[in-house]
């Protein structure tokens, strides 16, 4: 009888150890850590992992001591009109219209998860501020960078958008006052808003934690901004720091990068070609003049592997 008994628990106890691990399993979501230039996303494969709510899961992921750790996540979607869509979302949970370093990423985690072929020499992907060509480059039989078409810069206020009273297009010096400092901004869109200021201090020593979510604030942005501080170093060679919409500090932001290149050459700093130095890396540019897309090159890296669990 004790036997009997001691089988019927063991077996009860089984049970129960197999439909935890079978719901366990049910509710884990395999994910990628990647990042370009320090510049890091989470990515999911959104052809397996659909109807998820993944505002709320961006803001659990991303948490740097509670999560996984980054700057947002970037979910692989099928697309009607493109090789691939993008569907991105920052470390707040709020929507992204696009990233330059996420795109390039995003690519290589498609190929790798063979949800688009390897073979096709410039792929197409579909953002929420238009589609984009991106140009893979292999180091051997990997993806270890990229060159993607980011578009044509937008300067018109009412597009970018900044609610300013200017004659002027582009707006290459347009002066605010936040915290007793005065600054001369330059605005221009690369399909999500950027205001860029030139600082004859170095990036570095500049208070971007405190100005950069003050000028963020300010009315004169709808919709927010990406706020990115540079150093010309030379007429080819720039640094730079970003204060991120929806991410704050960032590594990297690669429609920032774009926005100095574009506002440095117009404003007669730089020529056509520049290597622009973040804290996480180096991206290359190019931008030829008005009513020429900006090309921007940049590395591709897969920092680990996962499998994360609160998913509903």
């Amino acid at each position: 009888m004790k036997l009997l008994v001691a089988i019927t628990k063991f077996s009860y106890n089984f049970a129960n150890i197999v439909s935890i691990k079978i719901k366990l399993k049910a509710n884990l979501m395999k994910f990628t850590k990647m990042h370009g230039a320090g510049n890091d996303y989470v990515y999911v494969n959104g052809y397996v992992y659909d109807d998820y709510d993944w505002p709320e899961i961006s803001k659990k992921i991303s948490d740097r001591h509670k999560g996984i750790g980054s700057d947002g996540l970037i979910v692989a979607m099928p697309s009607d009109n493109a090789d691939l869509r993008m569907q991105m979302f920052n470390a707040d949970g709020s929507e992204g219209e696009m990233c330059g370093n996420g795109i390039r990423c995003l690519v290589s985690f498609a190929m790798d998860q063979e949800l688009i072929p390897k073979d096709l020499v410039t792929k197409s992907v579909e953002t929420n501020s238009g589609t984009l060509t991106v140009e893979p480059i292999f180091l051997g039989d990997k993806m270890s960078e990229a060159i993607v078409d980011m578009g044509k810069p937008i300067f018109d206020p009412d597009l970018i958008p900044v609610k300013v009273s200017s004659d002027i297009n582009p707006i290459l010096q347009y002066e605010i006052k936040v915290d007793g400092i005065s600054m001369e901004l330059a605005f221009v869109s690369m399909g999500n808003p950027h205001a860029v200021l030139f600082l004859d201090e170095s990036v570095d020593n500049f208070n971007l934690e405190k100005i950069g979510p003050m000028v963020q604030a300010l009315p004169i942005f709808p919709e927010s901004v990406n706020f990115e501080i540079a150093n010309i170093l030379s007429p080819d060679h720039v640094k730079a720091r970003v204060w991120e919409r929806g991410s704050g500090l960032t590594m990297a932001c690669g429609t920032g990068a774009c926005a100095i290149a574009v506002v440095a050459h117009l404003s007669g700093f730089t020529g056509t070609k520049i290597d622009l130095d973040m804290p996480g890396g180096t991206l290359n540019l190019q931008w030829n003049g008005s009513g020429s897309s900006v090309m921007m090159r940049g590395p591709v890296e897969t920092s680990f592997h996962g499998e994360w669990t609160e998913v509903r």
